[in-house]
């Protein structure tokens, strides 16, 4: 008869089950595969083959009772330090649509507005465009690898511990709401400038030749041009996202 004692099944689990429950809280908070759309179990199976995946690389996890409140603080840290990276995601995520309804109000598009299932709120045009872009963008320019890197280095520079708060004082993810709007300005400068450019010689049009009426001719110019900006600014959208990615990521390792 097979018999296994309680300090050998801990030593098969501990190494799999705190990456694990890491990588599956990273899953359910990144924003492609946290949609609602995506079965729970493939978040599962994801974050399950990760954890056995990055075992050769993962420091030495320490073997707890599973039924002690030192492992009920194990837990509550993994799942926070995962939701903090995919919530650093988030914020680029956030920061990109932010520059989409930026460049959607000086277009004259904010009235385009219509229900996104996804989030659960309203989404201007250009806003939704520059979501459907940068969720292509994550998956084509390796943005995913780059969350798995930092998923793995963040065992390093956090390693599982009896603290489940001190990587917050370390990270301090409540400042990184400013890189929503530093970021989305940076991304939405160009357009906001050409905009602004429009708006100011549709003006000086308007006092020089006053029988023009602005609401016929300045619209069509205004979205017409702001189409073109967009074609043109489309292609550079991957460098600030990328680049915002890795700075917030480089925190967590």
């Amino acid at each position: 008869m097979i018999s296994f004692t309680e300090a050998q099944l801990l030593a098969w689990l501990t190494p799999v089950l705190w990456p694990f429950l890491r990588a599956l809280a990273l899953f359910s908070a990144l924003p492609l595969l946290g949609a609602r759309n995506v079965p729970a179990r493939v978040r599962v199976a994801l974050a399950a083959l990760v954890a056995l995946c990055a075992q050769p690389v993962l420091p030495p996890m320490p073997q707890v009772a599973l039924d002690s409140p030192l492992a009920f603080m194990l837990v509550v840290q993994q799942v926070l330090i995962g939701v903090t990276i995919g919530f650093a995601v988030r914020v680029v995520f956030a920061a990109v649509e932010y520059a989409g309804e930026l460049i959607g109000l000086q277009m004259g598009l904010n009235f385009a507005m219509f229900f996104d299932p996804v989030t659960n709120n309203q989404a201007t045009t250009t806003a939704r465009l520059f979501n459907t872009t940068v969720s292509w963008l994550f998956i084509v320019a390796n943005g995913h690898l780059l969350v798995m890197m930092a998923l793995v280095d963040s065992f390093n520079a956090f390693p599982v511990g009896p603290e489940p708060f001190a990587f917050l004082r370390q990270t301090m993810p409540h400042q990184w709401g400013a890189e929503v709007f530093g970021t989305g300005l940076w991304i939405a400068l160009p357009l906001v400038a050409l905009m602004v450019f429009v708006n100011i010689a549709l003006g000086v049009i308007s006092r020089v030749a006053p029988q023009l009426s602005l609401f016929s001719v300045g619209f069509p110019i205004t979205i017409g041009l702001g189409l073109v900006g967009l074609i043109f600014t489309l292609p550079a959208l991957q460098t600030p996202f990328m680049m915002a990615m890795e700075r917030l990521l480089s925190s967590l390792r």
